[in-house]
């Protein structure tokens, strides 16, 4: 793993730290804000494209506070910090208590250290925290009670950090994606037996892109929402409505 980062050559360009960065929404985010030409740095356990331009990436367990600290501790600030990075067990693993431990350590506590380690670094930029919720903030899961609880959690975090960090000049916000084409929701979206039933619900007739996302993490990353702070934004479609 890359520990020292340093951002000597490039003091003045606008700096993302995005975890769960080389995988799905997270990757998309990545990208975004690439194009608009800020350093981008990804970090967390897989990564799907190994050429993705203005991206570096970084292997780390978001759940290991030395290693997590030690990442970002060579950035000379942050302006916006992406908490994409997730884990969800299936196969009813979520109801042992290994499993629902890990999904909270991932989910809820990452999404923690993640923060209080580039705390320092936005505030010297007053930059802009998103977290990542789900459409399972606002409902219950049959086969995944970790997940569930764990997305309900961030939404208390980020609102809880909103409050805490306002007078560093850091905003924090949440967006809480519905039905995603990614691999995450390949599993239902591409299940002919459940597919159609998920589709009906949603009033927007289809499936949400991770592009589509991205773009809304931007603008809550950025000037157009600099007074939008302890928000929730859904991402879904109107799912959360259907």
């Amino acid at each position: 793993m890359n520990t020292s980062l340093k951002s000597s050559d490039a003091e003045r360009r606008n700096v993302a730290v995005v975890t769960g960065g080389g995988t799905g929404i997270g990757l998309a985010c990545a990208r975004h804000f690439a194009a608009m030409g800020w350093r981008v740095i990804a970090l967390g356990m897989d990564r799907e494209d190994a050429d993705a331009p203005g991206v570096e990436f970084s292997k780390l367990d978001i759940t290991d506070e030395v290693a997590v600290q030690q990442a970002v501790q060579g950035l000379d600030g942050i302006d916006a910090l992406v908490n994409a990075a997730g884990l969800i067990r299936h196969e009813g693993r979520e109801w042992g208590s290994e499993g629902f431990r890990q999904v909270l350590e991932v989910n809820l506590v990452g999404t923690q250290l993640v923060t209080m380690a580039c705390k320092d670094g936005l505030a010297k930029r007053q930059g802009a925290v998103v977290n990542f919720a789900s459409m399972f903030s606002w409902f219950g899961s049959r086969n995944n009670p970790s997940y569930a609880a764990s997305k309900g959690a961030v939404v208390a975090l980020t609102r809880s950090h909103a409050m805490a960090f306002a007078d560093l000049g850091i905003r924090v916000n949440a967006v809480a994606p519905g039905w995603i084409d990614t691999r995450l929701a390949s599993g239902a979206i591409h299940n002919p037996d459940r597919a159609p039933g998920i589709l009906a619900r949603i009033p927007a007739k289809r499936w949400g892109t991770a592009d589509e996302v991205a773009e809304v993490v931007g603008f809550l990353s950025t000037a157009p929402s600099r007074y939008v702070t302890g928000a929730l934004l859904p991402v879904d479609g109107g799912f959360h409505i259907g």
